[in-house]
C-alpha cells in the first residue's frame, strides 16, 4: 500500500488536486491564480500539514513547469522589444542597488562579511516567472511596461550569473578578472548565437517542413520538435551558468514569428502544457518554504531583508525606467515587477549553503524572502495597478499619466 501512495501517478494526482484547491483559494479572495497556487502550497506543505515535501520529483515537475511557462512567454515577444539600452540600464542599476542594501543591512544584523555578501548577491536575482505570469493573466504582456520587465530580467539574469561569479570568488579569495570575463562573454555569446540560431535557422527549418506532404500526415510532428528545442535552450543555457528558464525563454522569443498552415499552433500546445505544469511550479514554491526553522530573530531579520528587497528593486528598476521615458505608472510596475526573487535566489542561497559560505539560519531567510517578494507582485498589481475595469490604459496600451 505504501507503494501506492509514493508512486509517480499518485504524486501527480495529489499536486493537480493541491493545484485546483489553489485555484478555488484564488477565486474565494479575488487574487491572481498565482497567489492561490502559492498559498495551498504553504499549507499542504512542511510549514503546516506536512502533506507533500519537496522531494526530487517535485523539484524536477516544478523545474519543467518554469521552463515550459517562459517558453510560452517568449512567444509573445519580439527579440527586438527586449534588447535594449533602456532595458540594459533598467538592469544594471537593478542589480547595483540591491547588492549594496541586502550587503549592508547584513552587517547591521551582526552576519560576517562572506554571508554579508551572499544576501546582496541573492538580492540581485530577478525571477520573471511570477510577474510574466500574472500580466499575462490581466492581458498586460504588450504593454510597455511588460516588455521593459523581461528585457530587464533577461538582462539581469546575466548580470546576477556575474555577481554570483564574483562573490564566490571573493568570498574564496580567488577573484580575478579574467575569470568574470569569460563568466560575461559565455553569457552574452549563448543570449546573441542562441537567439540568432532560432531565427535564423530553426524558425525557418520549421516554416519549410510545414509545408511538405510530411507535415500534413504529422500535424503534431513540428510541435513536438520545437518543444524538444526549449529543453535543449534551457539544457545549454544551465551549461553556460545561467537559468534554465532564460533559455526556454529565448527558445520562445526566437520561434515567435512562425506561422504554420499545416501543424498543430505551437503557442496553443505550449499553453496546454503551461497550464499543468506552471501550476505545479507555483505550488512548489509554497511547498518549499519550511516557517518552522524560523527563530524570532530571524524573523526580524526576514521582514527587514523582504522590505529591502522590495525597495532596492522599486527604486533601482523604477527611476531607470522614469528617466528613459516610461510615465510614472508604468515606472512603478517595472519596479514592482523586478521584485520577486523566486527560484532565482533561492537557486543563489542553495549554492550558497553548498559551498559553506552561509549557514541554514541564512539560507532559510532567504528562500523565506524570496517567496514573500514572490507574493507581493501579483498582490500590488492586481489591487493596486490594474483593480477595476480602468487601468490607466487607452485602447492601443499606451499608459495614460497626466503627471507624467
Amino acid at each position: 500500500m505504501e507503494s501506492i501512495f509514493t508512486s509517480p501517478e499518485f504524486q501527480m494526482s495529489l499536486l493537480l488536486f493541491v493545484a485546483l484547491g489553489g485555484y478555488l483559494i484564488a477565486s474565494r479572495i479575488n487574487q491572481s491564480a498565482v497567489i492561490g497556487l502559492i498559498l495551498v502550497g504553504i499549507v499542504v506543505g512542511p510549514s503546516v500539514l506536512g502533506w507533500i515535501t519537496y522531494t526530487d520529483f517535485v523539484a524536477g515537475l516544478a523545474h519543467l513547469g518554469a521552463v515550459i511557462l517562459l517558453f510560452v512567454i517568449g512567444l509573445e515577444f519580439n527579440l527586438k522589444d527586449i534588447l535594449s539600452v533602456r532595458n540594459g540600464i533598467i538592469a544594471g542599476v537593478g542589480v547595483i542597488i540591491p547588492w549594496i542594501g541586502g550587503y549592508w543591512l547584513s552587517l547591521l544584523f551582526g552576519y560576517d562579511m562572506p554571508s554579508a555578501i551572499f544576501i546582496g548577491t541573492a538580492l540581485t536575482a530577478t525571477s520573471i516567472a511570477i510577474t510574466a505570469n500574472v500580466l499575462k493573466e490581466l492581458g498586460k504582456l504588450q504593454t510597455e511596461a511588460a516588455k521593459a520587465i523581461i528585457g530587464a530580467a533577461v538582462i539581469d539574469d546575466v548580470l546576477s550569473l556575474l555577481a554570483l561569479a564574483i562573490s564566490t570568488d571573493v568570498v574564496s579569495g580567488t577573484v580575478s578578472a579574467g575569470g568574470i570575463a569569460i563568466v560575461a562573454v559565455k553569457a552574452v555569446a549563448f543570449i546573441v548565437i542562441a537567439g540568432a540560431f532560432g531565427l535564423l535557422v530553426v524558425s525557418r527549418f520549421m516554416e519549410h517542413l510545414d509545408k511538405t506532404p510530411f507535415a500534413e500526415k504529422y500535424p503534431e510532428f513540428i510541435f513536438i520538435f520545437a518543444m524538444m528545442m526549449a529543453f535543449l535552450y534551457a539544457m545549454l543555457a544551465e551549461l553556460v551558468g545561467l537559468s534554465a528558464i532564460v533559455g526556454a525563454f529565448i527558445a520562445g522569443v526566437s520561434f515567435e514569428g512562425v506561422r504554420l498552415y499545416q501543424s498543430k499552433n505551437l503557442k496553443e500546445g505550449a499553453e496546454y502544457l503551461q497550464i499543468i505544469f506552471a501550476s505545479i511550479f507555483f505550488v512548489s514554491l509554497g511547498i518549499l518554504a519550511d516557517f518552522h526553522a524560523l527563530t524570532p530573530e530571524v524573523v526580524v531579520f526576514l521582514m527587514a531583508l523582504t522590505i529591502v528587497a522590495i525597495i532596492t528593486k522599486v527604486v533601482g528598476c523604477g527611476i531607470p525606467a522614469k528617466l528613459s521615458g516610461l510615465c510614472t505608472k508604468d515606472a512603478l510596475i517595472v519596479g514592482f515587477g523586478m521584485a520577486p526573487r523566486g527560484e532565482v535566489a533561492m537557486i543563489v542561497a542553495l549554492i550558497g549553503l553548498e559551498t559553506g559560505i552561509i549557514g541554514q539560519e541564512v539560507y532559510v531567510t532567504l528562500v523565506l524572502m524570496s517567496l514573500l517578494t514572490t507574493l507581493i507582485t501579483p498582490i500590488v498589481y492586481r489591487n493596486w495597478f490594474y483593480r477595476g475595469e480602468y487601468s490607466g490604459y487607452d485602447k492601443n496600451g499606451t499608459c495614460i499619466d497626466e503627471g507624467k
